[in-house]
């Protein structure tokens, strides 16, 4: 079976159920598949060999999505905020595409390319007419999916996830047709991301409807939200910052009591957000999901009951779990490993290895599984002695000081317990004398406590070996989309500074 067979079955299950609102038109899950099986038919006849899109999210995504399933051709959609010279590189390695989006830009980057290129428009009416609605689901095994890693540090990597992957990810965690007609997702992310993939399966497989939203503006997300009546919506923690901000600064506060259920991911959550976001909506349930590209999504929980649990207690090792991701799946093992490969027991910090029939760990040259089919994740982290995951970076970005591994987390949770810091990032700087030392690049939300306040606030709370030799302020710390710090950026911002 392949991943086509998620919207067949909505299809087949509730024809006449809204599924999908987008600009204000509304699409059912009988016209989304049918789309989808156009779109099949237009894609196979174009003989290329992959399916991009270059857009914002809309209508289009989920009949590409599908329709690169049913003519068996993997779905690559592409970042289109990329540089010309980054997009130029990509749309080289999937030659001959069938793209949906930016018609000129295309044309402007690969002129005399292989590719095949419509406008959004003309794609959806295109799919619309050649649709063969009657049409069963694939049963492919071949490649579902193709994703551009970010590429912060060399060249992205093609990460390739299968459809056994998505499909052992989505009949996993999801009920089928478990939402109620009234049921509505916010997708604000993009979609050339996992999470935006993983939001337009999910929301289909349960009956929900997707309400999409092609570029995040927190007042526009906080207006669609309460018109539409939304349910459900997936935010970034860069996404809830700014929507908090609105909402604590609107002299007229909005209905957004329908929100039933708000998941976030995609990069680190400060406490005290997390905290402000349970005061602002204390009858929506939050959900804290972590996932790779590789892993087809989500691999641990932190659900509603113990966000609420780790809020209210007076524990502290309990109220510390806000700051973790919670469990794995059910459908997931995870181990943490030390440089050598041993399984490291809770409280001890390592890399962090995952396992399931969800997880990829493939790429277009090459596969990244272990002995045993094991996934090293690259991000680092610990269990605690009840098996909650906390994170504490990528593994790269260890601090090694004078051989002492140090994990910038810990620093960056530190500063912000200070009230007049807004964000902060520690990483490592080169040192004659430790081989690497600590800095700190800190954004202010008040008056600058000063160097010296700083650093005895760090060593008081941890030890002298993790307090910065460099203090860097900024306006604003650099943050790609999906809310991942840019450390590559912050060690740049450091070395501008002098």
């Amino acid at each position: 079976m392949d991943i086509s067979l998620i919207l067949k079955m909505a299809a087949d299950a509730e024809p006449h159920r809204v599924g999908l609102t987008c600009d204000g038109r509304h699409w059912t899950y009988a016209a989304l598949w049918a789309a989808a099986t156009g779109a099949a038919v237009e894609i196979t006849a174009s003989g290329c060999s992959h399916v991009a899109l270059l857009d914002t999210g809309s209508e289009a995504a989920p009949i590409a999505l599908i329709g690169a399933a049913l003519a068996t051709m993997p779905y690559c959609p592409l970042n289109y905020r990329l540089a010309d010279a980054d997009l130029a590189a990509l749309l080289t390695r999937i030659e001959p595409a069938f793209i949906i989006g930016d018609v000129d830009r295309v044309k402007k980057l690969a002129p005399n390319s292989g590719h095949t290129v419509f406008s959004r428009y003309d794609f959806v009416t295109l799919a619309e007419k050649a649709a063969v609605p009657d049409r069963e689901a694939g049963e492919g095994e071949s490649i579902a999916v193709q994703l551009f890693t970010s590429g912060t540090t060399a060249a992205p990597k093609a990460a390739i996830l299968r459809h056994s992957n998505l499909v052992s990810y989505i009949f996993g965690t999801v009920e089928f047709g478990a939402a109620e007609p009234a049921e509505a997702a916010l997708v604000s992310v993009p979609p050339y991301h996992i999470a935006g993939i993983a939001a337009l399966l999910s929301s289909i497989y349960a009956l929900r409807r997707i309400i999409l939203l092609p570029a995040f503006d927190p007042q526009t997300w906080i207006d669609l939200c309460a018109r539409e009546k939304a349910t459900n919506a997936f935010v970034v923690p860069t996404m809830l910052s700014r929507i908090v901000e609105m909402l604590d600064a609107a002299s007229n506060k909005p209905d957004l009591t329908h929100l039933r259920a708000i998941a976030y991911g995609g990069g680190r959550m400060p406490i005290e957000l997390i905290t402000r976001a349970l005061e602002l909506f204390p009858d929506t349930n939050f959900t804290n999901a972590y996932g790779l590209t590789e892993t087809s999504s989500t691999v641990a929980l932190l659900g509603p009951d113990e966000h609420r649990a780790a809020y209210g207690s007076e524990d502290p090792e309990i109220r510390a779990r806000l700051a973790s991701v919670g469990k794995p799946l059910p459908s997931i093992e995870l181990e943490i490993r030390d440089e050598d490969g041993k399984v490291l027991p809770p409280g001890e910090a390592g890399e962090i290895y995952v396992r399931g029939d969800q997880v990829s760990g493939e790429y277009r040259d090459r596969s990244a599984l272990i002995h045993g089919g094991w996934f090293p994740t690259r991000d680092a982290g610990f269990l605690d002695e009840d098996g909650y995951l906390f994170l504490s970076g990528r593994a790269d970005d260890v601090i090694v000081r004078g051989g002492e591994n140090i994990s910038p987390g810990e620093i960056e949770d530190v500063l912000l317990t200070h009230p007049s810091i807004a964000d902060a990032a520690a990483v490592g700087v080169p040192s004659t004398e430790w081989g690497e030392a600590v800095a700190v690049v800190i954004s202010l939300k008040g008056e600058h406590p000063g160097d010296a306040e700083i650093k005895t606030l760090i060593r008081d709370r941890l030890r002298s070996s993790r307090v910065p030799e460099r203090i860097l302020v900024v306006e604003t710390l650099p943050y790609n989309e999906m809310g991942k710090l840019l450390r590559l950026e912050v060690r740049r911002l450091l070395q501008t500074a002098g």
